[in-house]
């Protein structure tokens, strides 16, 4: 064990068969939400293509930080706003947005590396990067336990069902037990495996009973993927291809419409035009600066686990270059810019296993999983409580590793209580940014606005009373004080 309390460290290697049980371990930690972004934007189609982005994207990050970081990439939750905006203008809208997106973290980097970093610790000291880290665990609370008494086949009260309350709270002891103890090294090291197996099971007698006595109450995992995949045996029903956005834009550029899994999505959705390039881009650019910051304490937090600062090695320019590099590859090849998952970091954090080959071999497998129409079917079984369960512990590693990164803070001192308490109130409450930019001339009515997420609005309030609090600490210190007595007796002579 290193020093660091790591069982695995960053340039450790595990075992070949070890490697491939820990690195399968982050692909199911990631799944959910990889495969969530395209569903709620309405294309549902593009699950094989976000899975594909997120490997390719880890690989390019990897390829950029020289295999320093250990954290997967993938479909970006802070993005949703604006890739529902970008799809009115089908998949070449998506794909200039993803473009768009990772190019503000190329330029960025572009300015620390020439600029250095001190301007960014100066502007995002601990009681800001703290309170943030400790937001975005928080922030997906609601939708954890949202998802752990959830039933997916029961219509009617699926909505709330105990029994799917049983299955993830079996998933969550069950991680548990397996983190804590230490007679089993093994089960330490592959919690969420352990656990996801053990709810999927309970959720499974639970579900054949339900099925067998027609109680929709009783059926919790639907296994309707895996039966619609093999309904018509044909060659697709074992190897499929992810739509590439890139190829699906050009078609909508050379037919002149766009395709109809958009339109089912947005019916009023049409070919991208010279204004829509421009409404694409004010819906990505501003949301990828605050995207930063989330980039910065995802980092940080990470430093923190793996003992060692990431913003100095590899650097800041080279984790900025891997996400912006590694999100434009993600959406060109699947359909979602990317970013830096809390679920991976948790997944370290729980684990104690940081190893880089293991980020790099789930890599591998997401971009494996693409293409594998029968695997696929049978994660999209993984029942929501299940998830719920194993979430309520990584997203509670997240908010608690914020929450350590400022404990040496001094809350006594009003500046630093406004500070943490702006960020987290805010954020908690749900405070947004919604800035319109697009007015109906009939009815004045706004029709398209560019969102600021929570996280984000909570992150930039977090500055600005910081700033604010600096510049009066600053104005009332005994030198400005002295000068300000000195030039009113000059001013008096």
């Amino acid at each position: 064990m290193s020093a660091n309390k790591l069982i695995y460290d960053v340039e450790d290697k595990p075992s070949f068969g070890k490697l491939l049980v820990f690195a399968f371990q982050q692909v199911l930690a990631v799944l959910a939400a990889t495969i969530a972004v395209p569903a709620i934007i309405g294309l549902p189609v593009q699950i094989p293509s976000a899975i594909l982005g997120a490997g390719l994207g880890t690989l390019t990050y990897l390829l950029f930080t020289k295999f320093k970081s250990p954290v997967v990439l993938s479909s970006s939750f802070a993005f949703l706003g604006s890739l529902a905006n970008a799809l009115a203008f089908g998949y070449m809208g998506i794909l200039l947005g993803g473009l768009f997106a990772g190019l503000v973290y190329v330029i960025i980097a572009i300015v620390v590396r020439f600029a250095g970093t001190a301007w960014v610790d100066k502007l995002m000291p601990p009681v800001i990067i703290g309170p943030t880290v400790a937001l975005i665990g928080l922030s997906l609370a609601g939708a954890a336990m949202g998802d752990i008494v959830k039933a997916n086949c029961d219509p009617v009260n699926g909505n709330y069902n105990l029994v799917g309350l049983l299955c993830g709270l079996v998933t969550f002891i069950t991680v548990v037990i397996c983190s804590v103890q230490n007679k089993y090294k093994g089960a330490r090291l592959v919690p969420f495996i352990l656990g996801i197996g053990m709810g999927y099971v309970v959720a499974a007698l639970f579900s054949i009973i339900g099925y067998a006595a027609d109680v929709d109450y009783l059926k919790i995992i639907d296994w309707g993927p895996i039966v619609k995949n093999f309904e018509n045996l044909s060659i697709e029903s074992f190897v499929t291809y992810p739509r590439f956005a890139l190829i699906e834009g050009i078609k909508e550029l050379a037919n002149g419409n766009v395709g109809a899994d958009v339109l089912a999505a947005n019916p009023a959705a049409t070919v991208i035009t010279p204004v829509g390039v421009a409404e694409v881009a004010l819906a990505f650019v501003p949301v990828a600066f605050v995207v930063f910051a989330e980039h910065l304490a995802d980092h940080k937090n990470l430093g923190t686990i793996i003992g060692r600062d990431l913003l100095k090695e590899p650097g800041l320019t080279r984790t900025l270059l891997g996400d912006g590099v590694g999100s434009m590859v993600g959406t060109v090849f699947g359909v979602c810019p990317n970013t830096t998952y809390g679920e991976s970091v948790g997944c370290v954090a729980i684990t104690r296993n940081a190893s880089v080959r293991t980020i790099f071999v789930a890599s591998l497998m997401l971009i494996a999983l693409s293409f594998l129409a029968p695997l696929t079917a049978v994660l999209r079984t993984i029942p929501s409580c299940v998830m719920g369960g194993v979430c309520l512990t990584l997203y509670g590693f997240i908010a608690v590793s914020g929450f350590k990164m400022f404990q040496k803070v001094d809350l006594s001192n009003n500046k630093n209580l406004f500070t943490i308490s702006a960020i987290l109130i805010s954020g908690i409450g749900g405070l947004s940014i919604q800035i319109p930019y697009a007015i109906n001339n009939e009815t004045g009515a706004v029709t398209a606005t560019i969102q600021i997420t929570s996280i984000a609005a909570a992150l930039i309030l977090g500055i600005i009373t910081l700033a604010v609090c600096n510049a009066i600490e600053k104005r009332n210190s005994p030198e400005e004080v002295e000068k300000d007595a000195a030039l009113e007796k000059k001013v008096e002579e």
